[in-house]
């Protein structure tokens, strides 16, 4: 099938590709203190590491295990997915006005931002770079298949690929389908499966048994 793509913008950003004056400041900033010896540059990269791999990424991972569980918040997520993440505790800028996109065995949903990097950062943390890259935001609407297969998930042919393009007034969630192997599992183990590719839309959920012989 063919892939049904959703990419309309209505972006407050000016310019594609150059760094914005507050990013520039910063990493001046970031050399000059690396510079006089203030900032360990091991540090630094130990707190993006964190923000970028666990706490943000283990907050959505908590939404998509409560909606895997418990049918009642799964419709109050697809319904309203900004009230039910808050419901989570996770909420605030990058977040306010959230979408829920399900994976199911016929659609598999993925995510990008074709004109800078919108992102939401209450339950992914932070972006990954290929997510900003423009690579990725050029060629994701046009060969959905290709870029996830590069990325190192194969689609069948029988689902249909739809690619949600994010903008500063939508951000987008991907719930995952749960895999099989998981029944009778606690919300906690659930969770821990969950990775922030695969609410990007760019990879599954593996199996326990999968996730366990890494």
């Amino acid at each position: 099938m063919t892939a049904d793509h959703d990419h309309s913008h209505d972006h407050d950003h000016e310019g594609q590709d150059a760094p914005s004056a507050t990013a520039l400041r910063v990493k001046a900033l970031e050399s000059l203190l690396v510079e006089k010896g203030l900032v360990d540059p091991a540090a630094l990269d130990a707190i993006i590491d964190t923000y970028e791999h666990r706490i943000g990424p283990r907050n959505g991972a908590r939404v998509v295990a409560r909606a895997w569980i418990d049918p009642a918040y799964k419709a109050r997520l697809m319904t309203d997915a900004t009230a039910a993440i808050a419901e989570l505790g996770y909420s605030g800028s990058q977040g306010e006005h959230m979408v829920a996109v399900e994976n199911t065995p016929d659609t598999h949903n993925v995510v990008v931002c074709t004109l800078c990097s919108c992102y939401p950062w209450p339950v992914l943390g932070l972006p990954p770079t290929w997510y900003k890259s423009n690579a990725y935001r050029s060629r994701v609407v046009i060969d959905p298949r290709g870029v996830l297969q590069e990325l190192g998930l194969t689609v069948d042919q029988n689902v249909a690929v739809q690619v949600w393009d994010s903008t500063a007034e939508i951000r987008y969630l991907v719930l995952p389908e749960r895999p099989a192997g998981t029944e009778g599992m606690e919300e906690d183990a659930l969770a821990a499966l969950v990775t922030r590719d695969a609410m990007i839309g760019v990879a599954k959920v593996a199996s326990p048994a999968a996730s366990a012989s890494r």
